[in-house]
């Protein structure tokens, strides 16, 4: 039977804290919990000393009489056996063969319904009140979630799949590439009773569209003939939110930009409200010019002479 020292076991300072070895406890007893590790018979072993180091270092009487022990357990072994068999005699006997400061000396712990190692069995005994079983949030979730830039335009529903468990969830409009969202509860399994762990979505957006996005704001480049630029006119535009006529000013010049207020992405979980479309307008020259469409350019470029 070894000394077990329970501040390495914690990985702790020997005068650390309550609340560092708290801290300690709780990060070491969700990686070394049987329930994440159930083949792993070294990982069992070290959360049985993980709680033992939990179940002295937390409780104060009991810190000090591992600091007082822990060094000569063999000597608190031997001296407790001896206190047993005191004890029986002066039951046989009617009376406590020590007086009242024996029983002020007796040791006492908990975890009556654990199984601890023999180290722990020879300073502590075993009797004593229930431990505390510490209760652990679950373990949390991180998963991608695909989506085209039309569907986040709008709110809809998806349906997926974790863990084997189907869950709904309703997508608001306006979701952005990158963006995560926390599904409470919707995580791994609560230890000891501890609350689900929570399920975290992030949106991976892919670009289908012909708009190119900037937060709320919609992007797009418009061709437009040589004729509509000089004479003015109306084209049909197609956006997310279907087609729109538009009208061209007179001799508009090659890369005029014009905004289309409310006509851009919806603002996430702001029912009503959306971002603006600003087009840049490109001039096509013609091409294929017949001799007469020639002539009369050549025509035009005298007059402006």
């Amino acid at each position: 039977m070894e000394f077990i020292d329970y501040y390495k076991v914690l990985g702790v300072d020997k005068n650390a804290s309550p609340e560092e070895i708290k801290k300690a406890y709780r990060k070491l007893a969700r990686k070394l919990h049987p329930d994440l590790n159930p083949n792993d018979k070294e990982a069992g072993r070290k959360f049985q000393q993980l709680n033992e180091a939990h179940e002295v270092l937390s409780d104060p009487e009991k810190r000090k009489k591992y600091d007082q022990y822990g060094a000569h357990w063999k000597a608190a072994s031997q001296q407790q056996e001896a206190r047993a068999r005191y004890q029986q005699a002066g039951q046989e006997a009617g009376a406590n063969p020590f007086g009242q400061d024996w029983s002020q000396e007796h040791f006492t712990y908990s975890a009556a319904d654990d199984v601890f190692s023999d180290f722990f069995s020879s300073i502590f005994g075993n009797a004593g009140t229930r431990r505390r079983s510490s209760r652990f949030k679950g373990q949390d979730i991180h998963a991608e979630m695909p989506l085209r830039l039309s569907e986040a335009y709008t709110t809809h529903s998806r349906t997926f799949s974790v863990n084997g468990k189907n869950i709904r969830i309703t997508i608001p409009a306006g979701v952005e590439n990158g963006q995560e969202i926390r599904l409470k509860g919707y995580g791994g399994a609560g230890v000891n009773g501890g609350p689900n762990g929570d399920l975290y979505i992030t949106f991976v957006i892919n670009n289908d569209t012909g708009f190119m996005r900037k937060g709320n704001d919609l992007y797009k480049q418009v061709d437009i003939d040589l004729y509509t630029a000089v004479l003015g006119g109306t084209i049909t535009l197609n956006t997310l939110d279907g087609a729109v006529k538009l009208k061209v000013k007179p001799e508009t010049q090659n890369g005029t930009k014009v905004r289309l207020k409310g006509k851009g992405f919806p603002v996430y979980k702001k029912d009503n409200q959306f971002g603006d479309l600003y087009i840049t307008y490109n001039v096509l020259l013609p091409r294929n010019l017949t001799a007469r469409q020639k002539a009369l350019f050549e025509e035009l470029a005298k007059t402006t002479k």
